[in-house]
């Protein structure tokens, strides 16, 4: 599943570039017997198995430099730009993905190692690898000269902009009998700027209004 997607773009360049790297770790190379085993019945009942503690506590003891462990959740806080700009403010930091299956983990590797939680959206996937791709390509995009166009490149989207983004044309000027809003080809910047505020605003009050209380 690694690198999945994470191997095209801009993610993907960078990576060949070494701006950022990984290693992947195979749980089941941790298992409790010659048949792969990595998980068990839950205790108290239930449906669903739960991935065994033996196993998970291996893999992590076998990283020399594991840094801030991530587990993906649905019991985490939802990630968000905010938090992805705090998670990149050191470009050379370490972080090792949980990546989990079946019902979860067991509870006291998450104790024991002072594991963070952390949810990619308020749905359930059936495992983490997808939710650590989305995690690492939002992070790996803010790194230095990984994007083309310096910090500007970041800073004027949505979220970055207390907001969402407003409307983007290209050309040709009229499509299909559209036309591109007269301000963006009057080159008044002032005009322009105005126009991109006003429709920033108006459709984060729309769709997100949580977005403006959290100004």
């Amino acid at each position: 599943m690694f690198p999945g997607t994470l191997s095209g773009g801009v993610v993907g360049r960078a990576l060949e570039k070494g701006s950022w790297s990984y290693d992947v770790i195979n749980i089941r190379d941790f298992a409790i017997n010659n048949y792969g085993s990595v998980d068990d019945e839950q205790f108290g009942g239930g449906v669903g198995m739960v991935m065994r503690p033996e196993p998970l506590s291996d893999a992590l003891d076998s990283i020399k430099n594991r840094g801030k462990i991530i587990y993906f959740s649905p019991r985490g806080a939802t990630l968000n730009q905010k938090m992805v700009r705090e998670f990149t403010v050191d470009s050379d930091a370490t972080y090792t993905l949980i990546c989990g299956r079946y019902e979860g983990i067991d509870q006291r590797i998450i104790d024991e190692y002072d594991i963070t939680e952390l949810s990619i959206g308020d749905y359930i996937l059936s495992g983490g690898e997808i939710a650590a791709q989305v995690f690492v390509d939002s992070c790996v995009r803010l790194l230095d000269n990984v994007l083309g166009g310096g910090a500007e490149a970041t800073e004027n989207e949505s979220f970055e902009i207390g907001g969402l983004e407003w409307p983007l044309y290209t050309r040709p000027s009229v499509w299909r009998g559209h036309k591109v809003p007269e301000v963006l080809l009057s080159g008044h910047h002032g005009n322009i700027e105005r126009w991109r505020k006003q429709q920033s605003d108006e459709i984060t009050k729309e769709r997100r209004p949580d977005l403006i209380k959290e100004k």
